[in-house]
């Protein structure tokens, strides 16, 4: 998947502290979603951790990813099949993201309106800890070229 951003930092401590007691097997998940390029599964990322010889197993994928995205570290995606994509967030502001469904192109998006939309609602109900996720996903310009020759050579 291609991303727009430039190579992050492997992470820190205090990176790894966010999500709880600071273990290996955190840090390893850590370490290889800031390097994975774009959204990425749990089950994906298992895979790479495996094939480059870690232990960790896919349940300490899961949880350790799910506590990246509770601290506000990693960005979450649903992609067709409902499966959650993972994509680290080195800062506290998240961002939002157009997928294309086809090869997993992200590109952020403006989000000023859906920001202050979010913080309006949040001042307004009287409602704490406010959270919201906007996915917005579709065929890139590439795979719908792609596409459009497919239909015509069939």
């Amino acid at each position: 998947m291609a991303d727009d951003r430039p190579q992050s930092t492997l992470p820190t401590l205090h990176d790894i502290a966010l999500i709880g007691r600071a273990t290996q097997q955190r840090a390893v998940v850590l370490g290889a979603l800031v390097v994975a390029e774009g959204f990425i599964s749990a089950q994906a990322l298992h895979k790479r951790l495996v094939a480059d010889g870690s232990p960790v197993g896919l349940s300490t994928v899961y949880r350790t990813l799910t506590a990246l995205a509770e601290a506000g570290r990693a960005d979450v995606f649903r992609d067709t099949n409902g499966e959650r994509l993972f994509r680290h967030r080195p800062g506290p502001d998240h961002r939002h993201y157009l997928v294309c469904t086809e090869c997993g192109l992200s590109l952020p998006v403006e989000s000023g309106p859906v920001e202050k939309w979010a913080d309006r609602i949040a001042r307004t109900s009287g409602f704490a800890n406010v959270r919201h996720a906007v996915e917005l996903s579709g065929i890139c310009p590439d795979c719908g070229r792609r596409s459009a020759v497919r239909e015509r050579t069939r």
